[in-house]
């Protein structure tokens, strides 16, 4: 397969403008200097992908992780099994398909875990885990299932995943009592560091952040490097747990982390395989859910850095973020107990803080989406209403019910128009 066959017809022509530039066969005495910067490019898009991805994100992890019980050696399993399933998924994509084919974690899965209330064990988390996994699995083999996924209608989805959202940035705002001066600097910096470098103002809060912290005598001394232990947790069916959390997850991801990075390749003149990326996120993300980990899919963020001319000036070489990806996400993998021993070390206010500022941009696009429309702004706010207000029925959590509720508003009202 040709690096440039399954690129946009516009894609291929800009690469192709540069006559033999674009192609390997080249001689190498006058392209060396330029490929050297390219594989420098594709190296630094991975490098920094894989910085903003995980500093801005891994505190929702861990909350998610003690929403749900884990102890800390199943919570360094967790972050480990989620740093092997992005590293295989990348690379295996990527080089299967030469596409910058970029995977995460579930960010919006990890708020959804981190507020649910009402999971009666780990083991039952990683039984949703595992549904969540195999509902991908059969989204990717069944076409019928992943046409019904896309008409759930946008604004409903979009209520549901802002209502998760709005319940972890309020969180951040409750520990302004307890900690302003620690808080309060931290909200103001990430107001200005977005505005300079977006990608990494969540890092930029998290770094700073930790220097606040140590000099106001917050810090808990910090562990000594160690690599992780993959700790096997037989997933337990419990059925509320299946509904009111494995069924949101598998939604929130598809709508929310999937379709997005499908929109990004496309964008950056890609046309990505859908059935087989499903299916290779969908398997990774059911080997890794015994280790404790939720689900792994499509990056929208993180690909953006890697799909673009940044990365390299030729589309058909872009796909060489992929292994460098891997191998950054591979070392998270291996170090991931280190990485929970740190961020344990930090106050729980400056991870709250953290999560909330991390989510704050997406909650305000999931709510713009969400009541952009008159048509279904009603059922949206419905829905909004419901998932926020993290009630609990029969067992079953609030991001259910609010998908239901926003459903029901919607079919009554169409039903009444006809």
């Amino acid at each position: 397969m040709s690096q440039t066959s399954r690129l946009d017809p516009s894609v291929r022509e800009d690469a192709d403008t540069s006559g033999a530039r674009s192609h390997d066969d080249l001689a190498p005495t006058s392209r060396s200097p330029r490929r050297g910067g390219g594989l420098i490019s594709v190296a630094t898009a991975a490098l920094v992908a894989t910085i903003a991805g995980v500093g801005g994100t891994l505190p929702i992890v861990l909350a998610a992780a003690q929403a749900v019980g884990a102890t800390p050696e199943q919570a360094s399993s967790w972050v480990s099994g989620l740093g092997l399933a992005t590293a295989l998924s990348a690379l295996a994509l990527s080089v299967r398909y030469r596409m910058p084919i970029i995977t995460a974690w579930s960010t919006p899965g990890a708020a959804l875990i981190a507020s649910t209330a009402g999971v009666p064990s780990f083991a039952a988390a990683v039984g949703a885990f595992v549904l969540a996994a195999i509902l991908i699995l059969l989204t990717a083999a069944i076409r019928p299932l992943g046409r019904l996924i896309e008409r759930i209608p946008a604004s409903i989805a979009a209520a549901m995943l802002a209502g998760i959202l709005l319940r972890l940035v309020v969180a951040m705002v409750e520990h302004v009592p307890s900690s302003p001066l620690l808080v309060l600097p931290l909200i103001a910096l990430f107001l200005i560091a977005r505005a300079f470098l977006p990608a990494l103002a969540s890092l930029v809060v998290l770094v700073a952040g930790a220097l606040l912290a140590w000099s106001l005598g917050l810090v808990k001394p910090m562990p000594g490097i160690g690599l992780s232990t993959l700790v096997v947790t037989a997933p337990a069916w419990d059925a509320a747990t299946l509904v009111g959390l494995g069924v949101p997850l598998y939604l929130v991801t598809m709508a929310s982390q999937n379709l997005p990075g499908f929109a990004v390749l496309r964008a950056s003149g890609y046309q990505p395989p859908t059935q087989p990326i499903l299916a290779v996120t969908g398997a990774v993300s059911l080997g890794t859910a015994f280790m404790g980990a939720h689900t792994s899919n499509l990056a929208a963020i993180s690909a953006a850095l890697c799909t673009g001319p940044d990365a390299h000036p030729d589309p058909a070489k872009r796909w060489m973020t992929g292994p460098f990806y891997a191998l950054f996400w591979g070392l998270i993998a291996l170090f991931g107990a280190s990485l929970v021993g740190i961020f344990g070390a930090l106050p729980p206010a400056l991870l709250v803080t953290v999560a909330g500022t991390a989510l704050l941009g997406s909650m305000a696009g999931a709510m713009g989406a969400a009541l952009a429309g008159d048509q279904d702004r009603l059922a949206a706010a419905g829905t909004l209403a419901v998932t926020v207000s993290g009630v609990t029925l029969m067992g079953v959590g609030s991001a259910f019910w609010g998908l239901v509720f926003g459903l029901l508003i919607l079919g009554i009202d169409r039903f009444l128009k006809r």
